[in-house]
Parts: structure tokens; C-alpha cells; sequence
């Protein structure tokens, strides 16, 4: 997960976690070129960028004053895919990992230290990629979380093996305080964190399908006020759109990171 800049300050609560444990924590593009990717996001999303402390590689993206996302320059250096991918946070990022591969999951990155935490890059059975975080978040999450910018949802061969997984891993809906919770809601695996819907999952991706958008993946949803001008934008400045209905539409950026932009008043 990047990091912010700006330390805490005594009056500042400092929010862990392991107070919002299994719970999604960020979002980060890996990209090639940092430039690059402003610009898109620039023109389609209305981000500017700022510097974070993991160095030269790493920017968060903001919305006037509020975090939206992380971006890591870091997919040539790490041969890793450009992709979107969430972030949970857990109290031991060993601990998780350790857990998802018993589980038959993967792990791509770590867990490597970012000061102030640990962090791993990991796959589920079925291939779907997630990232995980232990340690304090940046200054600013609770203004995140608050104006929930972003949303997730799996796409995933059986929903509810998906969430047999991922609650094993990440400790959701267990007997520890604070804990997500589960349900099965109109035809999809539901998770809440602190009564808010933080993420679903649902069935029908299918792991050998040539097409990315039907393999099992974790999307990234930001809501934004018109979504038609933000498929204009990202055709104008090179990026493509995969499809498009009338509330949402899912796009893919000039280095191939796919994402969908949601109407904010359907989120």
C-alpha cells in the first residue's frame, strides 16, 4: 500500500490494521510510467498527484483533498502485470500469506517491509490477484473510507468457495471483535465492515477464458458524477473502452490496467 507524506500528529488517532482488520484497506495501480498514468487519470478521473515516502516510484492519486488511490511505478522492475488491485488489511502479513498458500493460494511479491508496515501481493486459487497490509495506514484513510471513493468486487468462478478463502485468510466473520461480516444477499456474497458494504463477490468468471474481463479478478469501481464523459476522456487520451451500460462502464487505461467508473448516485 503507498504511504502518505504527512506523518500524524498528536491529535491525529492513528488507524492500524489491526482495528479494521480484513477489510479493504486501498487501491493501487502498478504501472510502467508515472507521467503516463497521471495524464489518463488526470483527463478521466480529475486525480493529481502527490509524492509518498516509499520513494520516487510511488505517488497517491487525490481528489481535491481527498486519497483516492496508490500508484506504483514499479511493473517493469517487479515483472509484474499493470493491474488494479485491492488491498486488505491484516494484523500479520506473514500470518495471511502463510495461510493463503496453505489454502492453495499464491504469492506474487513479499511480505516485504514498507516501513511503516508489511506488505504481499497474492493470488487466490482461482488466480484472482489482492494485496495485502499490516501497519498503520496513511493520514488520511479514514477520509477514504469516509468518502469511499473506490469499491471492489470479485469475479470469481464460485462465490462461495471465493469467500471460504478469503474469510480463512483474512478472519472475516469469525468470533474476533471487529470482524466482517458475511452474507449471501440477492445472489452475491456480501462483506461488510462496520455495517458499511466494503466489497462483493460473485460467481460465473471462468479461469480459462482467453478474455481478461471473464477470468477471476478483483474490479475497481470509482464512482464518479458522469460516467459518459469519462469514456470520452479515456478514448481521447488513448485508453479503450470494454464495455458500457448506462450507469457504469469498464475501461482500460493507456497501459492496459482495466477499471470501471460507476455513477455515483447508483453506488
Amino acid at each position: 500500500m503507498n504511504d502518505d507524506t504527512t506523518r500524524p500528529t498528536a491529535t491525529t488517532e492513528v488507524v492500524s490494521s489491526h482495528s479494521v482488520f480484513g477489510a479493504p484497506c486501498w487501491v493501487s495501480l502498478t504501472s510502467r510510467d508515472l507521467d503516463v498514468a497521471e495524464d489518463f487519470y488526470r483527463a478521466v478521473l480529475g486525480w493529481r498527484l502527490r509524492s509518498a515516502k516509499l520513494g520516487d516510484r510511488f505517488r497517491i492519486a487525490m481528489v481535491g483533498d481527498t486519497p483516492v488511490a496508490g500508484i506504483a511505478a514499479v511493473a517493469s522492475m517487479w515483472q509484474m502485470a499493470v493491474a488494479w488491485t485491492p488491498y486488505f488489511a491484516v494484523p500479520s502479513a506473514d500470518e495471511a500469506a502463510a495461510r493463503a498458500q496453505e489454502r492453495g493460494g499464491t504469492a506474487a511479491v513479499g511480505p516485504l517491509s514498507f516501513p511503516p508496515g508489511r506488505a504481499a501481493l497474492l493470488a487466490d486459487r482461482d488466480g484472482a490477484t489482492f494485496g495485502i497490509w499490516e501497519g498503520e495506514l496513511f493520514s488520511d484513510w479514514e477520509k477514504w473510507r469516509a468518502a469511499a471513493p473506490a469499491f471492489i468486487r470479485l469475479h470469481t468462478r464460485d462465490a462461495f468457495d471465493a469467500a471460504i478463502f478469503y474469510g480463512e485468510v483474512l478472519d472475516w466473520a469469525t468470533e474476533r471483535p471487529g470482524c466482517c461480516e458475511v452474507r449471501y444477499e440477492g445472489g452475491e456474497v456480501v462483506l461488510r465492515s462496520r455495517g458499511d458494504i466494503v466489497a462483493r463477490i460473485e460467481s460465473g468468471a471462468l479461469g480459462s477464458a482467453p478474455d481478461p474481463t471473464i477470468r477471476p479478478h478483483w474490479q475497481i469501481h470509482f464512482a464518479v458524477e458522469d460516467v459518459t464523459a469519462c469514456v470520452r476522456a479515456a478514448e481521447r487520451h488513448g485508453g479503450s473502452v470494454l464495455s458500457k451500460g448506462g450507469d457504469e462502464a469498464v475501461l482500460r487505461d493507456t497501459d492496459g490496467a482495466q477499471f470501471t467508473v460507476t455513477s455515483r448516485k447508483e453506488r
